[in-house]
Order: C-alpha cells, then sequence, then structure tokens
C-alpha cells in the first residue's frame, strides 16, 4: 500500500524551514510538508480549527517536527496540548531546536516527546540530521493506527 507520507514542520524560521524542506527532498523521504510558523498554526492544523477549520482531523501527520522557541505559543506548549488530547496523544513528535538549554530537554521528554535533536549550525551536519531523522520516522517507523475518536 502506497500511503502518502505527512510531515507538520512546525518552524518560524523561515530559512530553516526552506532548508530542512530542501534536505529532505534532496534525499526523497518525504511526500509532502505542512508548515506551521507558531504554535497557533500548529495546534490549528492538528485540531481542525482556525485558518484549518474543516480539516479531516482523523487523517493526522506521520510526523511532527516541532520547535520549540515559537510566537504566540511556545513549542512545549503545543506539545502539552498534544498529548493531552486523546486525538493525537500518541501523535510521533520530535522537536527539533537550537535550544541547548537542559531544563528544555528535560521538559520536552517529560511532556512524551518522541526525539529531541539539537539542530546543527553546520550545514552537512543539518542535513545529515535531517536525512536520518526522515528516514527513521517516515520510512522505520511504525506510526499508531489513525485515531477516530
Amino acid at each position: 500500500m502506497n500511503q502518502k507520507k505527512v510531515i507538520l514542520l512546525v518552524e518560524d524560521n523561515l530559512d530553516d524551514a526552506a532548508l530542512t524542506r530542501r534536505v529532505l527532498e534532496k534525499h526523497s523521504v518525504y511526500n509532502q510538508i505542512v508548515e506551521a510558523h507558531d504554535g497557533v498554526e500548529a495546534l490549528d492544523y492538528l485540531f481542525g480549527t482556525g485558518l484549518h477549520a474543516g480539516r479531516d482531523v482523523r487523517q493526522q501527520p506521520d510526523l511532527v517536527l516541532l520547535d520549540l522557541k515559537l510566537p504566540k505559543i511556545d513549542g512545549l506548549e503545543v506539545l502539552r496540548r498534544i498529548r493531552a488530547d486523546p486525538r493525537t496523544r500518541l501523535q510521533p513528535v520530535v522537536i527539533l531546536t537550537s535550544s541547548k538549554e537542559e531544563q528544555d530537554v528535560m521538559a520536552g521528554y517529560a511532556l512524551g516527546v518522541n526525539s529531541y535533536v539539537r539542530k546543527p549550525i553546520n550545514f552537512t551536519e543539518f542535513s545529515d540530521a535531517i536525512r536520518q531523522l526522515g528516514l527513521y520516522w517516515l520510512l522505520f517507523n511504525e506510526t499508531p493506527p489513525p485515531s477516530y475518536v
């Protein structure tokens, strides 16, 4: 079965979002990327509200790449709300951030993040990290079946 894979990329830095998109395209590890540039947009997409009102929320992304330092609602609060809702509590979420703060790492794992990846500054390292994330989470990882709550 050739199921379309979807990544929700939650990133407020447009350069980082474009770079992530280019790396994934280069390595052909996705079918579609939905971008959200702040925490409100991310939650609207996941829960079918705001600009995404009416979206079939039974079809969730295969992976959420979540930055922490976001406008409006920060990444940890987005993660908290994802884990608090029965429709998305099993959603694979990878924090992809430049934050080196130990409290961010601890808070992310305490809230149930699947993985915490620090963005490398070097382009080659960043490209390799994104390629590996895509390969693992979209090709090898088994996601839970869609929730019909």
